[in-house]
C-alpha cells in the first residue's frame, strides 16, 4: 500500500477516535445530572405528587423529621404550566406560522425584511427581558397585576422565532409545481396557501410547533414576574397563577423541600423530552419528500 495513503488512513482513524472521544467526554456531564434526577426524584413521585398542591414548610418539616416521605405534590404547577404553555400557543402559532408563510413567498419585500430583522432580534433577547415587556404590556395596564395571561405573552414572544423559522423552511421545500398547480385550477392565492400549501407542510409545522412548546415550558424568569405563582390551583388567567418551574424556585428557597425539587425536575424533564421525541416522530413520519 502506499505510504501516503497508510499515512491518510492513520489520520482518518485517529481524527475518529479523537471525535469519539471528545464526543463520550461530552455525555458525561448529560448522563450524571440524568441519573441524579432519577435517583432522587423518584421517590417523591407517587399519586399524591400529581393530585395534591404544593406543601407548606411546616408539613415538609414534620414529614422529614418523622422520616416520612414530604405530603402533597405539584397539582398548582401542572394546571398552571399547562394553562399558561396552552395561552402561549393560541397567542404564538397563527402569527408564527403567517410570519413564516410571509418570509418564504415574499422574502424580498419591505415587510419581510421587518419581520426577518424582529425574529433575529427576539431570539437573542434574554428571557428576563421579555418578561418585563409582558411586565409593562400586560400586568401593569391590563390585568392591574401578575396573571397567567401576562406569563403566557411572555412565552408566546419566546415561541415565536422557533416557529417563524420551521414555518418558512417547511414552505420552501415543498416543490413549486405544488403552488403552481393549484392556480392553474383557478384557486384564489389564499385558498392555495390554506388548503395546499400549509396542509402540505403540516410536519415542519407540528415538528417546529412541539419544540417551541418544550423550549418555553421550563423557563422560569420571565415568569418570575409575570404569573408570580400560587399556593392553589388557579383556573383564573387574570390572577397570579403557579407553574412547575416556578414551583422548584420556591422549593430550592426551603431547605425542607429539597427532595421535591429534583421530584419536580424529573417531572419536567421527561414531559420536555415527550414533547421532543413526538416533534422527531412527527418530522420522521411526514417528512416532505
Amino acid at each position: 500500500m502506499d505510504t501516503k495513503l497508510k499515512y491518510r488512513l492513520i489520520k482518518d482513524k485517529l481524527f475518529l477516535y479523537i471525535v469519539c472521544f471528545i464526543s463520550f467526554l461530552t455525555i458525561i456531564p448529560l448522563g450524571s445530572i440524568i441519573w441524579q434526577l432519577i435517583s432522587k426524584g423518584v421517590k417523591q413521585i407517587n399519586v399524591s405528587f400529581f393530585a395534591q398542591t404544593a406543601p407548606g414548610t411546616i408539613e415538609a418539616m414534620l414529614a422529614k423529621s418523622n422520616g416520612e416521605l414530604i405530603p402533597g405534590g405539584i397539582l398548582n404547577g401542572i394546571i398552571g404550566t399547562l394553562i399558561i404553555v396552552l395561552l402561549a400557543s393560541v397567542l404564538a402559532i397563527p402569527v408564527g406560522i403567517f410570519s413564516g408563510i410571509q418570509l418564504a413567498e415574499k422574502p424580498n419585500n419591505g415587510l419581510s425584511k421587518l419581520i426577518r430583522f424582529v425574529t433575529e432580534l427576539l431570539q437573542g433577547i434574554p428571557s428576563i427581558v421579555l418578561g418585563i415587556i409582558a411586565y409593562t404590556w400586560v400586568v401593569l395596564p391590563i390585568t392591574r397585576g401578575y396573571s397567567a395571561l401576562a406569563g403566557a405573552v411572555a412565552l408566546s414572544i419566546m415561541m415565536l422565532p422557533l416557529i417563524v423559522r420551521s414555518t418558512e423552511e417547511s414552505i420552501k421545500m415543498l416543490p413549486t409545481s405544488l403552488k403552481e398547480a393549484g392556480l392553474s385550477l383557478g384557486a384564489s392565492y389564499y385558498k392555495v396557501v390554506f388548503k395546499i400549501l400549509i396542509p402540505a407542510s403540516l410536519s415542519g409545522l407540528f415538528t417546529g410547533i412541539l419544540l417551541s412548546i418544550s423550549r418555553v415550558m421550563g423557563e422560569t424568569a420571565p415568569l418570575l414576574i409575570t404569573a408570580l405563582g400560587s399556593s392553589f390551583v388557579n383556573y383564573n388567567i387574570s390572577k397570579p397563577t403557579s407553574a412547575v418551574p416556578l414551583l422548584i424556585w420556591e422549593f430550592y428557597n426551603d431547605p425542607n423541600l429539597i427532595d421535591m425539587i429534583w421530584s419536580s425536575s424529573l417531572f419536567l424533564l421527561i414531559l420536555i423530552l415527550i414533547f421532543n421525541i413526538t416533534a422527531k416522530r412527527i418530522s420522521k413520519k411526514w417528512k416532505i419528500q
